[in-house]
């Protein structure tokens, strides 16, 4: 697919078609790697359908980045009476507020594009082949999802062509900077400090609570990860994607040094679970599951993210990024708010209007209030 006089792009549905150098040359250092991805293409995510661009100059990677095509949920931030005003016009169009959409990014995590030079002309590549992948696969939106500030200049081409840019709800992230779990407290708000210290006295005292950390799940305990996994995935409001079990297989296999397990116990039994990605001196704490007939009566909320942290600081971590959602929680644990955004557009101009309007009930102060306290800021 020629797209300038030098440039060229390959499209593949499966990352392994791509050499890794050529990948690995451009795409933003990351652990959402080539491995990650390629966890995803041998895992059964369902609602997805991926894609991955390369963009080539004279056979050199100069640009990267992936793709996914999804029904998405276009009020999935929106909350109270609003809310009932979007489920009239599902009723009436079901289609209109969870078009068929090719997405820029990923479901889970932020987005990025590898650029290693040549941004204007690597965008309008990759711009160009999402272009005629959304007309083949008759997707009726595009979307680039969560990305940074750091691609406002990348990105500033795309108002032009009649992008709206809106403000998606925010990852999360703390320096660890302390030598101790008890120097860590005291930089809380004494609000804060006592009420984790009064929660943690109240469980070391009811149960022995045990954690096993791992870098793969033996086959008798995946089921049960999983279990808890799906109690916790029920219960969220947002989020796109839906983990299939094999993916935890699967990322193990092809991430062996990156992935861990954090397993908690009460009397042998698995009652809360963390997955987590390391690499060097960063963590993100991903996915995370409890059994919420036990989860509450402990604390398990508090007990894990207690021993994540003494992990962490043992391990020489200096940053630890927790994601979305709990806002209220990690604003009271110390966590900063990162800032995402993302542009969309509808194929159809005529339509555009209408969805400026929807954007702008799509705002993170739509779903929690704590937002709007981080704009008197």
């Amino acid at each position: 697919m020629k797209v300038e006089s030098n440039l060229k792009t390959t499209v593949v549905r499966k990352i392994e078609k791509i050499p890794p150098q050529d990948w690995n040359s451009v795409f933003p250092r990351a652990l959402e790697n080539y491995y990650f991805f390629k966890s995803i293409d041998e895992s059964n995510f369902e609602q997805f359908s991926f894609f991955y661009i390369v963009v080539y100059d004279n056979g050199v990677a100069i640009g990267t980045t992936s793709c996914f095509l999804m029904r998405f949920a276009l009020d999935m931030t929106v909350r109270g009476p609003l809310k009932l005003i979007f489920d009239s016009i599902k009723k009436l169009l079901p289609n209109i507020l969870c078009p068929k959409v090719l997405v820029c990014g990923l479901p889970m995590g932020m987005g990025r594009i590898g650029i290693a030079r040549d941004s204007d002309r690597v965008m309008r590549a990759i711009y160009d082949c999402m272009e005629k992948i959304a007309k083949n696969e008759k997707a009726s939106m595009f979307i680039f999802k969560d990305f940074t500030r750091d691609y406002d200049d990348i990105f500033k081409p795309l108002l032009k062509k009649g992008f709206s840019k809106v403000e998606s709800l925010p990852s999360t992230d703390i320096d660890v900077s302390f030598i101790s779990f008890d120097e860590y407290l005291k930089t809380l708000s004494r609000t804060s400090r006592e009420g984790l210290k009064r929660n943690f006295k109240k469980v070391d005292g009811k149960a022995k609570i045990d954690l096993e950390v791992t870098d793969a799940l033996e086959d008798n305990v995946l089921p049960q990860v999983y279990g808890l996994y799906l109690q916790t995935h029920e219960k969220r409001d947002i989020g796109l994607e839906k983990v299939p079990m094999d993916f935890f297989k699967n990322v193990s296999r092809n991430m062996p040094k990156e992935v861990k397990y954090f397993l908690w116990r009460i009397e042998g039994k698995v009652v809360a679970f963390a997955f987590c990605l390391v690499s060097g001196e960063y963590f993100i704490d991903y996915y995370l599951g409890f059994d919420y007939s036990v989860a509450h009566e402990h604390y398990l909320y508090f007990v894990r993210f207690r021993d994540l942290m003494k992990w962490c600081i043992t391990h020489g971590i200096k940053k630890y990024e927790m994601g979305a959602t709990s806002y209220e929680a990690k604003r009271r644990l110390g966590f900063n708010f990162i800032r995402l955004y993302f542009y969309m557009k509808h194929r159809n101009p005529l339509l555009n209007p209408f969805f400026n309007i929807v954007s702008h009930f799509m705002k993170p102060e739509n779903f929690d209030p704590v937002f709007k306290e981080m704009k008197k800021k």
